[in-house]
């Protein structure tokens, strides 16, 4: 039987939330109980499906029939939960097996997370699901709910009161508090919930599953995602690319930055590639938006939720109007934070509004003065020219606390109603407080509000962010072969670069020789000036030990080189295996970059780029994306980049050539792919970026093989 691994994500999930009876196993008549609170809320909420309490005493359990065992049961339910202790699952979950129920939840704690032994129970339980191709959520887990169908496999407080109304907002958390608490959160806001999901161990169901079984739902507009980790690279990159092709936005929370997961490593790139980075890269290649707070995550998903993915924003231009110049001054200073731009009106939007309101101030920030709120007809002119205007920018209306004056309430009620009918395509966006009842008929009109100028500022950006994403192309996958490497890359940075080179990736001419006179030779060769440095497969940074000599003009200067580089190299590193001495040209001009791979515990081969030198680890300017990436993909990396107007010609200097730096960039990461098996990290520092239309030269790489225990530089 095919096992859920293998299966697509979301597969069979129907169980849980389409479930036509219910089982809880280890009922109780105690509401105050786990085995109690699911059958106390699926009555309560008016599920209209079976429920079986099972529970060794039979009798009669919250008003219902019980059953001493699942199997018992007049009809196999869909689904199961489990309340029993962790001792007492592995046998329900085989009654679940042999009565037939398609989809289990485990509530109970005390595997995994609880030692070894509890890791061995969560193991057979999930065997046992596997082998009778059962969906097993869990364990220790806050389960599903379904809003739409009153159907509740969860005992979170966040249904004590009430059901959140039905929606369109769908939620997947592997923690079961932070999803209970987004999910009354999304209500309290007026939000409508489509489904919950919260998956705990992820035994067998994790939050891939979650993403595609949401991504399927036609009831789920967008999906709002709560992680810790990621536990199969393969299966949440495929949930991720569901729910982009689904066109269902994703917003994801990820919470708790794992360790870098090449810590330490012998190269730069190794430091530099930390796994949280990388997972950032994941989510933003695949269209999802990661948010770096529970406040970001609610206001980027209920703002989203209200427009839908066809009115997200595709400029990150705004226009800003106030009734007083400071908060104009302090929404303008949060959206320029936040990455966005304030364009200038154009002369007759001016004109137009001066008509208006004569003292206004036209700028961007527009200071429309009190003046505004006096009549619906004045705002609604107001709001009109601005919609008007040709630069199409998002327009933001600070009316602080006015909705509580029941005066101006009616004034912008009005002016708002009308001209969303007039202008039902642009983008039109409040910062206020003010009544529930008031900022949810706003939220009708399909006018997010926001509480306060930060939170519009990093919402609307993530509205600007989630819109862009949507419509990055993806790039192909990897389909070349795997192919063993010659070992003899290890050794120096010479035999490296002669692999890079292979890879169609350009370094400069050098030779490795073992005597001073070789070492005149090539320099004369090469043509001077030139370069010296040490070639040893024991020593990774030979700068560190005095073993590089720059800019050598003649051939005494070369014989000293070379015998200072060997004495260097045996006083610091005696133990170290040495191949002699690399002759190379001294190359001036251009920008130095840094580029290599590294390998993800997770996603694998990382492709990195970024400012480097021997300032690499400080400047930290760096992008990161799984490998491949194809040329286009390489551009963007590099063009976000916070150093990024080097390569345009600062001060004057002429543009470097950014095509042949992405060409270079896409060429290695298409080489980590080929040979991954066997070269764990691949550092190039520096490569020196030349004039436009003169390419690239790797002066320096390092290999490290995947064999080697990097942990200890």
């Amino acid at each position: 039987m095919l096992t859920a691994v293998q299966e697509a994500p979301g597969t069979g999930l129907d169980a849980l939330f389409e479930a036509k009876g219910v089982a809880v196993i280890g009922a109780s008549d105690d509401i105050t109980k786990i085995g109690g609170r699911p059958i106390q809320l699926l009555r309560k909420y008016g599920y209209t499906g079976a429920i079986y309490p099972i529970n060794p005493k039979g009798g009669t359990i919250q008003g219902l029939q019980g059953f001493a065992s699942i199997l018992d049961t007049p009809t196999a339910p869909d689904m199961a939960i489990l309340a029993v202790p962790a001792a007492a699952t592995l046998q329900a979950v085989r009654d679940c097996a042999s009565r037939g129920v398609r989809g289990v939840v485990v509530l109970s704690s005390g595997f995994a997370e609880a030692g070894p032994e509890g890791a061995a129970l969560q193991a057979e339980l999930v065997r046992v699901a596997r082998h009778h191709g059962m969906r097993l959520l869990g364990p220790n887990c806050l389960g599903v709910v379904n809003v739409a169908a009153n159907l509740v496999g969860s005992f979170s407080i966040a249904l004590e009161q009430n059901m959140p109304p039905a929606g369109h907002v769908g939620i997947v958390s592997q923690s079961g508090n932070i999803g209970s608490f987004t999910m009354y959160n999304m209500a309290e806001r007026g939000l409508g919930v489509s489904r919950f999901i919260a998956t705990g161990n992820e035994a067998d169901v994790d939050v891939a599953d979650g993403i595609a079984a949401l991504a399927n739902d036609p009831a789920t507009h967008i999906i709002l995602c709560c992680m810790e980790t990621c536990r199969d690279a393969g299966r949440l990159i495929k949930a991720l690319n569901l729910a982009r092709e689904q066109n269902k936005p994703l917003v994801v929370l990820k919470i708790g930055s794992t360790e870098q997961g090449q810590a330490a490593a012998a190269s730069h790139t190794g430091a530099l590639t930390g796994s949280d980075a990388v997972f950032d890269a994941v989510l933003r290649r695949y269209g999802a938006l990661r948010v770096r707070s529970f406040e970001e995550l609610l206001d980027v998903g209920h703002a989203a939720a209200l427009l839908g993915a066809r009115r997200f924003p595709t400029t990150d231009a705004v226009t800003l109007v106030a009734a007083s110049g400071g908060f104009g001054i302090m929404m303008a200073d949060a959206m320029v934070e936040a990455g966005m731009t304030l364009p200038q009106l154009a002369d007759t939007t001016k004109a137009l509004i001066r008509e208006v309101v004569p003292t206004a101030g036209t700028n961007n920030p527009v200071d429309a003065s009190a003046q505004m709120s006096a009549r619906p007809d004045i705002l609604l002119k107001m709001l009109t020219a601005l919609q008007g205007d040709a630069n199409g920018s998002t327009l933001v209306l600070m009316l602080a606390l006015s909705l509580y004056n029941p005066r101006l309430r009616g004034v912008y009620l009005e002016a708002l109603s009308r001209v969303r009918a007039s202008h039902p395509n642009r983008l039109l966006i409040l910062i206020s407080q003010g009544p529930p009842d008031a900022v949810a008929e706003i939220n009708l009109l399909g006018i997010p509000v926001f509480r306060s100028i930060p939170a519009a500022a990093i919402g609307l950006a993530g509205l600007v962010k989630l819109g862009r994403l949507a419509t990055i192309p993806l790039p192909a996958a990897y389909s070349g072969p795997v192919d063993k490497v010659d070992p003899a890359v290890f050794r120096n940075e010479f035999h490296a670069k002669q692999a890079l080179a292979a890879a169609g990736i350009s370094v400069p001419r050098e030779e490795v020789v073992a005597s001073a006179e070789d070492a005149v030779r090539a320099a004369r060769a090469t043509g001077y000036p030139v370069v010296l440095k040490i070639a040893s497969e024991d020593i990774a940074h030979k700068t560190e030990i005095g073993g590089v000599v720059l800019d050598l003009q003649d051939d005494q200067a070369v014989r000293e080189g070379f015998d200072r580089l060997i004495a260097n190299a045996r006083q610091h590193a005696p133990q170290a295996r040495l191949d002699g001495v690399l002759v190379a040209p001294m190359v001036r001009g251009g920008v130095e970059l840094i580029a290599g791979i590294s390998r993800d515990p997770v996603f694998g081969p990382v492709v990195m780029v970024g400012f480097g030198g021997i300032h690499a680890e400080i400047l930290k300017d760096v992008a990161v994306q799984v490998a491949p990436v194809c040329e286009e993909e390489a551009v963007r990396m590099i063009r976000g980049l916070k150093m990024v107007p080097l390569l345009d010609g600062a001060r004057g200097k002429p543009k470097a050539d950014v095509a042949a730096a992405a060409r270079t960039v896409a060429r290695l990461s298409e080489f980590a792919c080929r040979h991954a098996d066997d070269v764990a990290e691949i550092d190039m520092n520096p490569i020196l970026v030349r004039s436009e239309g003169e390419g690239v030269l790797v002066l320096d790489a390092l290999m490290v093989p995947a064999s080697r225990n990097t942990s200890v530089r």
